[in-house]
């Protein structure tokens, strides 16, 4: 049996670059099905003083990158790598632009019930294809539920405080370690590789850690 290693995921489910990120690595993953990563995704919000309603998307972008041209050039070489990684992204349907606090809760309880990559993948396709409103508790019960996890459950934590602190506190240490963007992949606790890293490069990976197993 080959043995596991740790594979800690840092990443927030409106980053375009996790996105992409987590494509390149599932089509690494599917060509190397004996990989020996555990995988665990870890919260780290883009825009940590979000207001918890989220804002109007074009304010945020006004914001953030000065108006629309600032964020059409920002955007550019996103909206490269995600067609060449096969991916959609429909930015002129996003209306607004959500906290995550509540979708990294969702996506820390999908950990506890072994269904955290399913998690990660419904909520960016509910963001980037769909465009929905991740900081919305229905639209959080309904991807919930889209991957077999109790919604009525789900809906009753999202009412509470459950886990907020933890999601916090993981995010500040995260920084504190030095995390500056994501995604950040850390592998086996100590090496850091930044950024939507291509297929070949977790394939060499695999292979190095296969042959060192």
């Amino acid at each position: 049996m080959t043995q596991t290693i740790k594979l800690d995921i840092m990443s927030d489910p409106i980053c375009p670059w996790c996105y992409i990120g987590k494509a390149h690595l599932d089509r690494a993953l599917a060509d190397h099905p004996d990989h020996p990563f555990e995988i665990e995704w870890h919260p780290f919000q883009l825009n940590p003083d979000m207001p918890r309603e989220g804002m109007d998307r074009r304010a945020y972008l006004e914001g953030k990158f000065g108006g629309k041209e600032g964020a059409v050039r920002a955007y550019a070489p996103v909206v490269e790598h995600a067609q060449a990684a096969g991916l959609k992204i429909d930015f002129e349907g996003m209306t607004r632009t959500p906290n995550t606090l509540d979708a990294h809760r969702l996506i820390h309880w999908a950990g506890i019930e072994g269904r955290q990559m399913a998690a990660v993948a419904a909520l960016f396709r509910a963001f980037f294809v769909e465009t929905r409103d991740i900081s919305d508790h229905d639209v959080l019960a309904d991807v919930a539920d889209g991957i077999e996890m109790d919604a009525a459950v789900v809906r009753k934590l999202l009412q509470s405080d459950a886990d907020v602190d933890d999601i916090s506190k993981r995010d500040a240490h995260s920084r504190q370690m030095g995390v500056q963007s994501v995604p950040t992949f850390i592998v086996a606790g100590k090496h850091a590789v930044p950024g939507a890293q291509p297929p070949e490069l977790w394939s060499k990976v695999i292979a190095e850690l296969t042959a060192a197993a």
